[in-house]
């Protein structure tokens, strides 16, 4: 293997890990202190809060200071940027003063929604806010995560082109969430083809099966960086009405269903320069505990 291999989880603040017990020891008792201690336990996390509202250059800055030299951030882009609902109090005040008076009032917009000068302002507040983690060589991707309506045609090819366009000096990373841009072999080698020609990492994912809205686990390598995100696999909660996250990612995996993922890890390594693996299965310490185990086979 080339590639160098990073191992995490998709939050190192997640409630229900703090609240076990099970990981931070007893004196990691504020965000420094249980940032730093996961950074001595890891090379990797996804920042989860950047997706719920604009994140700043002074906290990119504290994890810059809090984290070792050669620790990695991914970052998970602002909600409104991936097509997601976003409420009025996501955006800055400043924004807020800036959208016409009927959006103020609604209790979410879209994308499409907003003016096209306060679109350019939080492009510009995001790429700002990473700046010391890039200047710092910390960050991996930012993660644009699109819902399942997303579907795969012309407009939503260019706003992921746009994505790109807006953060030259990023490295943009896409998760898709319908099943649609894999429906065939026809249409996934498409969608892989897109990806490949414009150096865009696609996420591979790990995931329940056999439902209509499932993404295959296509481990292919489309750029310089891979990304396999693990989610889980709780069929009993993943497509249930009234779920809550906690719920559909609450997964221990065994070893032998992370052992599957050896000789795909390695195959993408032989690819690329990175992999990134994020467990994303924030319940307690699972996330942890299986982020250690596939560290653990990978070595061995």
């Amino acid at each position: 293997m080339t590639a160098r291999i990073l191992t995490g989880t998709c939050s190192w603040a997640d409630k229900s890990l703090v609240d076990c017990h099970c990981f931070y020891p007893p004196e990691a008792k504020t965000p420094d202190a249980r940032l730093r201690f996961y950074a001595s336990r890891f090379p990797i996390v996804e920042v989860d809060s950047s997706y719920y509202g604009l994140p700043s250059e002074n906290t990119s800055a504290l994890w810059v200071e809090r984290t070792p030299q050669e620790f990695t951030f991914d970052i998970k882009a602002f909600r409104l940027l991936t097509h997601h609902p976003t409420p009025p109090e996501a955006l800055t005040k400043e924004l807020r003063a800036q959208l016409p008076p009927a959006l103020r009032e609604r209790r979410s917009f879209y994308y499409r929604d907003v003016p096209p000068e306060v679109r350019d302002e939080v492009w510009r507040l995001f790429a700002e806010a990473l700046l010391p983690l890039d200047s710092a060589g910390k960050l991996g991707t930012v993660l644009f995560q699109f819902p399942p309506w997303f579907l795969p045609n012309r407009e939503n090819r260019a706003h992921i082109l746009e994505a790109q366009a807006r953060l030259p000096q990023y490295r943009v990373a896409v998760e898709l969430r319908s099943a649609s841009w894999f429906g065939d072999d026809a249409g996934r080698e498409r969608t892989i083809d897109f990806f490949r020609q414009h150096a865009i990492p696609l996420v591979t994912v790990d995931e329940p099966q056999g439902f209509e809205s499932s993404i295959p686990p296509i481990a292919e390598a489309t750029a310089n960086i891979a990304i396999v995100r693990f989610h889980g696999r709780n069929r009993d909660m993943w497509d249930r009405r009234g779920a809550t996250v906690s719920d559909r990612f609450d997964y221990l995996y065994t070893e032998e269903e992370l052992r599957e993922w050896v000789s795909p890890v390695r195959r993408l390594a032989e690819s690329t320069r990175e992999v990134h693996l994020l467990m994303n299965n924030c319940v307690r310490d699972k996330a942890v505990v299986n982020a250690s185990q596939l560290r653990t086979l990978l070595e061995s």
